[in-house]
């Protein structure tokens, strides 16, 4: 079993910053595939930014391309998620999730949540206009 375990969500103005952290405990894998998801009141789970271990191949949804960046740290067994230029439309719970298995580059499995086998409790994003 693996647990993550989200942290640094808040309340902020639009145009602030914020950077989330997903830690990884238990039985963590060398190879896996890491990912932010978003979901908003009423909508679907949608992903935010992926980010391959072994490799560290990225992707990230166009709505916040430019403005969010994912990174890990190995040694820590944590994938930050750096958002920059928020707006209020970034506003929704926000999830870390890990897949296990080798992934050179993302692929569209990568960006669909059901892939995903393991997940955080989520933290909440609010950005004020």
């Amino acid at each position: 079993q693996v647990q993550l375990v989200e942290s640094g969500g808040g309340l902020v103005q639009a145009g602030a910053s914020l950077r989330l952290s997903c830690a990884a405990s238990g039985r963590t894998f060398s190879s896996y595939v890491m990912a932010w998801f978003r979901q908003a009141p009423g909508k679907e789970r949608e992903v935010v930014a992926v980010i391959t271990r072994s490799f560290g191949s990225t992707y990230y949804a166009d709505s916040v391309k430019g403005r969010f960046t994912i990174s890990k740290d190995d040694a820590k067994n944590t994938v930050y998620l750096q958002m920059n230029s928020l707006k209020p439309e970034d506003t929704a719970v926000y999830y870390c999730a890990a897949k296990k298995g080798l992934a050179i580059a993302v692929t569209m499995q990568h960006l669909k949540a059901a892939a995903y086998d393991y997940w955080g409790q989520g933290t909440q994003v609010t950005v004020s206009s």
